[in-house]
């Protein structure tokens, strides 16, 4: 017949297999299988971590250390999870300890659950957007029940802020020191509370640790505790009585060539010329910092060339000025802001006005181990230092003195308030 065709193409070839694989909505519930089963196999490795008798784990890391702690977010920093769903609870974990410090293996293991009753409904052919909404209905209604039954917390009431530090530690390996280092978190949180904000920066307090001693060792400094020690090599006192503290981020010794240069004397009398200049060089640099009534040094590390050497440490030494070396660049901030000072990155900013005023800087011996202390600060700022001590570097790492603080700091916002908590023993 005219006008028809005489022909009708069909689909092109491929595309049987492009439709069907369109339709088929197995692939998709493979993919969510898949990100459950990983996702609880995160959450079964720490559940038998739960409660105060859950068990520990001994974790050997990739350095060759071995940790043994039962805490949800240290176990599951050491996971190397490799599939996006269970880095997914590892995050999970670490954002609970960084918002209350405690729960970090509950809430791992709840996600768990979660995702196991999500899986049987999938099954049943449930759609998962139903399914998710659902989870978020179900979340409001659990805050609203939460609300009802959490009980209200006065921040004079100093029982009430013990009680949730000492909460926090239960399920720790240092559970049975509870007494010792729960007063000490919480009267470090409560000096940092202001009477405008009670909101506290956990960075303002350092924890400073060293092997020692023992756990009831622990103390809170009304000052600033070093983990640097006073160098001595050259004989320098370790102990200076009304400080004047400045801190540098410039070196104390000879300035060296650019790499690519080399200097080559052949003359004997050359050398000592530049053997001469050079500790003349260190000896003015010294004179300034001396004619600034400076006499308590704090020298940043350096990765360029030696931060102090044995020349300027004599001439310290002969000038009566304590040095404390290598203080790590992250630090800076802290010891600026608790001493009063300045740092300062160049000798001929180097003024009195930049530096800080404390009653004593010593070096002393804790329980067996050296510590630097400042102590009676002229202009201290809101900070707070504590001395940690433990027998070995295991116990040490077991202290859980930031997990209570945090758990102490979280309950001291506008609205303040504790929820019960019951251990599934």
């Amino acid at each position: 017949m005219a006008g028809l065709p005489s022909k009708v193409s069909g689909p092109a070839p491929g595309a049987f297999g492009a439709i069907k694989a369109f339709n088929d909505k197995g692939k998709p519930m493979e993919v969510r299988l898949s990100n459950m089963v990983a996702a609880k196999a995160i959450s079964d490795a720490v559940r038998t971590s739960l409660g105060p008798r859950g068990m520990d784990k001994m974790i050997q890391t990739s350095k060759g250390e071995t940790i043994i702690t039962n805490d949800g977010a240290t176990i599951l920093k050491s996971i190397q999870a490799l599939h996006p769903a269970a880095k997914m609870l590892v995050d999970l974990s670490a954002a609970q300890d960084v918002e209350a410090g405690d729960g970090t293996t509950s809430v791992v293991v709840l996600a768990g659950s979660l995702l196991g009753a999500a899986e049987k409904m999938l099954q049943k052919g449930m759609h998962p957007t139903i399914i998710a909404e659902s989870f978020l209905k179900a979340s409001a209604k659990a805050v609203e029940y939460l609300t009802e039954m959490s009980t209200p917390v006065d921040l004079s009431d100093n029982s009430s802020l013990l009680r949730a530090a000492t909460t926090s530690l239960q399920s720790k390996i240092v559970s049975q020191y509870s007494s010792t280092l729960a007063p000490i978190a919480v009267a470090a949180v409560m000096r940092l509370v202001t009477p405008t904000s009670s909101n506290v920066d956990l960075r303002d307090i350092r924890i400073v640790k060293k092997v020692g001693g023992t756990i009831e060792d622990t103390e809170l400094v009304d000052g600033v505790v070093l983990n640097q020690n006073v160098v001595t090599s050259a004989g320098g006192p370790t102990r200076i009585e009304k400080a004047k503290i400045g801190i540098i981020q410039f070196q104390l010794s000879a300035p060296k060539p650019d790499m690519d240069n080399t200097v080559v004397i052949n003359d004997y009398r050359q050398m000592d010329k530049v053997i001469k200049e050079g500790r003349q060089y260190l000896l003015n640099i010294c004179k300034k910092i001396k004619k600034a009534n400076c006499n308590v040094l704090l020298i940043q590390k350096s990765i360029l060339r030696d931060a102090v050497d044995d020349t300027s440490l004599t001439f310290l030494k002969r000038l009566n000025i304590l040095t404390v070396k290598d203080v790590e660049r992250d630090e800076i901030e802290f010891l600026s802001k608790s001493l009063g000072c300045k740092p300062i990155a160049d000798i001929d900013a180097f003024t009195e006005d930049k530096l800080g005023y404390a009653d004593l800087v010593q070096e002393a011996n804790h329980s067996g181990a050296k510590v630097v202390k400042i102590t009676g600060v002229k202009n201290p700022g809101r900070t707070i230092s504590i001395l940690a001590t433990g027998s070995n570097n295991l116990v040490l790492k077991s202290l859980s003195v930031v997990c209570m603080m945090r758990s102490v700091s979280s309950m001291l916002g506008k609205e303040t308030c504790a929820y019960r908590r019951w251990w599934c023993s």
